[in-house]
């Protein structure tokens, strides 16, 4: 009769052999609370192999009470695995939960550096120059007539021109029409207001919250020039750039340089670097 018995234990035992396995390198307490009774449990069932398949009475506590049924005791552990299979598949649960979050934030990562690598790319495919437009055939005149005058050739915007009219649509808040006479103004490579158009760039993105587009142009602006009057103002758009972004210890970083290469820094761009780095929580 226990030999039935005796298989159902067994092969209830057998169940657990995946999980415990699973969780053999589980640090967490719960994970050693498991592995603790998962080795209880096979003790048991090792004794109750060693004994030829009898059950170990209990022990006695009044001589009324007797040797405890031996179904109570099959009952019992049948119990503790279930329980142990329910804590188990409980913790799987967490673990994958925890899997598929670090999934998300790998995805999210990936997704910023390839839009980054993008817009980089874009911008180092702009175009040297714009061609002019082809004049329009003048109209032939009728004989014996005289020449018509030659059309005045159309007037060049300048660079300072493009400029000041991308500012002034800053100023009005029209963010994409800054942006489009900052592009219009780096056509020009060769331009000597490049590191103005630049910057009149990143200004134009971060209007638009455009905080990605935004870093890579002030980070372009002080490549240009890393000496030059304006090397402030990029550092510091870079540096609100990555604290939009979150990336507060790259902000704080990009201030560090700030202050170790421009330490003079006085008037109103020492008062916005100030105050930038308390938005940041910069030490």
């Amino acid at each position: 009769m226990i030999r039935p018995l005796l298989a159902a234990l067994i092969l209830a035992a057998s169940l657990l052999l995946p999980a415990s396995g699973a969780w053999a390198q589980a640090e967490s307490r719960e994970g050693i609370y498991l592995q603790n009774q998962i080795l209880q449990l096979r003790q048991e069932l090792d004794q109750l192999r060693r004994s030829g398949g009898s059950v170990v009475p209990a022990p006695t506590v009044a001589p009324s009470r007797g040797v405890a049924p031996q179904g109570e005791l099959v009952g019992a552990l049948l119990d503790r695995v279930t329980a142990l299979e329910e804590e188990t598949r409980r913790m799987r649960g967490r673990l994958e939960e925890s899997e598929y979050r670090n999934r998300t934030l790998a995805q999210t990562v990936e997704k910023m550096q390839g839009d980054l690598d993008y817009r980089l790319q874009q911008i180092e495919n702009q175009p040297s120059g714009r061609a002019a437009p082809a004049p329009a055939p003048a109209p032939r005149a009728p004989a014996a007539a005289s020449p018509a005058p030659a059309p005045a050739p159309a007037a060049v915007r300048t660079p300072e021109r493009i400029i000041a009219d991308g500012q002034a649509a800053l100023g009005r808040r029209d963010f994409a029409g800054a942006e489009a006479a900052a592009r219009e103004a780096l056509a020009n490579r060769n331009s000597p207001r490049a590191t103005d158009a630049q910057l009149l760039l990143g200004d134009a993105l971060s209007g638009k919250r455009d905080y990605a587009g935004a870093a890579l142009a002030y980070n372009d602006a002080f490549t240009r020039s890393r000496t030059g009057p304006r090397a402030p103002e990029a550092l510091l758009g870079l540096a609100n750039s990555f604290n939009s972004l979150g990336n507060k210890r790259e902000s704080c970083d990009t201030l560090d340089d700030l202050r170790s290469n421009f330490p003079n820094l006085r008037g109103a761009i020492a008062e916005r670097a100030a105050d930038a780095r308390r938005r940041a929580g910069c030490r």
